[in-house]
């Protein structure tokens, strides 16, 4: 045997031999030591082990059950929300409220058209063809390319919001450009082709304006449905108020477009707008506040919420000086600026309570077990055992 092998086995004797001896002393437990043994580690990890499994017990019957890891709360899973949230930024934003000033500006200018009042009619096409025009750059600006908006008008679905949002948009803008350029034919010299024009394009401007007030109300009320079709919770669950908010939000903006435009003597219909504009957005406003339960919570909290205070202050404010003020310029401006801006904070209100209710898995996870227990309870089934708490 070579002196290497006879030298460690002499050390592995000596190591059996010591822990022969240790367990001797600590009363033939094998393996054991009096202190900071292998033995006494094991017991001393034992007894803190019961100590902490005990700690852990809950009451209840029996004793009670063991918890082995901590009670989990609903704030993702896999630390990922539950819904992914709308990719939006704020030019969609920005497009619901420019599709509906477009439309609420060509109802105004239709009112003002059939009742004599020119400068309403004036107002309100000039600012329809700027506010759809500004819708088309926020649109395509979404999309990343102008050939997709091409492509949306390839088919025609009618039970998708986004395939109808793209063709009344298009039926929609060339009648207000048209309606819009008719307004300069005075301009036109009296003589030759453009004098053709001159005389041409006023009853051309007419038909067109008419044709943009009939396509009004279904681009103002068709963003709400697009919005309401998608899984976000509190976009989805109010689908009944979401197109009536809008088509409020519409009226009130056309109708402040007239009180800033118009000589306080045009501007009946105007006044007219901005108080069924206000009372219909502000009872859907109202509703979604308070009937959706805990949906409701993201309109009412946070950036969502002061926007749509805001909106509420600002539209009873500018209904309040349209109706008052009625002889005073300077009231009616004001009034119509007021209208103009919570037509912006309510979009914006409701865009981005959306979108804080699809970031919070509890919007989604607490409405979904509420609606399962309903069934069940419905069809006399015993209810689900209850889940970790909704923190």
């Amino acid at each position: 045997m070579s002196p290497h092998r006879r030298e460690v086995g002499e050390l592995f004797r000596r190591f059996r031999d010591r822990l022969t001896a240790e367990d001797d002393s600590a009363g033939g437990v094998p393996g054991a030591t009096v202190h900071g043994g292998p033995a006494g580690a094991r017991a001393d990890l034992s007894t803190r082990g019961e100590r902490g499994r005990a700690g852990r017990r809950r009451g209840g019957r029996g004793g009670g059950e063991e918890l082995r890891v901590p009670e989990a709360e609903f704030t993702s899973y896999y630390g990922r929300p539950i819904l992914k949230a709308p990719v939006w930024k704020w030019d969609i934003a920005a497009y619901l409220f420019t599709g509906g000033l477009a439309a609420g500006s060509s109802l105004l200018a239709a009112g003002g058209q059939l009742s004599g009042r020119p400068a309403l009619r004036r107002a309100g096409r000039a600012t329809a063809l700027a506010a759809v025009s500004a819708s088309t750059v926020f649109l395509i600006r979404d999309l990343g390319r102008p050939a997709r908006f091409h492509h949306m008008l390839r088919v025609a679905k009618p039970t998708s919001p986004m395939s109808m949002g793209t063709w009344i948009l298009s039926a929609y803008g060339p009648a207000a450009g048209v309606a819009a350029i008719a307004e300069v034919a005075g301009v036109l010299p009296r003589h030759g082709v453009l004098g053709l024009a001159r005389r041409a394009l006023p009853p051309v401007g007419h038909v067109a304006g008419l044709l943009a007030a009939g396509t009004a109300p279904a681009l103002a009320t068709y963003t709400g449905v697009l919005l309401a079709d998608t899984a976000v919770p509190s976009w989805h669950e109010a689908h009944p108020e979401l197109p009536v908010i809008f088509a409020g939000s519409a009226l009130a903006s056309g109708a402040g477009v007239g009180l800033l435009a118009a000589p306080p003597s045009q501007t009946g219909p105007a006044r007219r707008m901005a108080v069924a504009g206000a009372a219909l957005e502000l009872y859907g406003a109202h509703r979604v506040e308070t009937r959706l339960g805990l949906l409701s919570e993201p309109y009412r909290l946070g950036r969502p919420g002061r926007l749509l205070r805001a909106g509420r202050l600002l539209t009873a404010a500018g209904v309040a000086g349209a109706v008052l003020g009625r002889r005073s310029r300077l009231v009616a401006a004001l009034s119509g600026s007021a209208l103009l801006a919570a037509s912006v904070a309510t979009r914006f209100g409701i865009f981005y309570g959306g979108v804080a209710s699809a970031k919070d898995p509890r919007y989604t996870v607490v409405p979904q077990r509420e609606r399962l227990d309903a069934r069940r309870g419905s069809m006399d089934l015993p209810p689900e055992p209850a889940g970790p708490p909704a923190v």
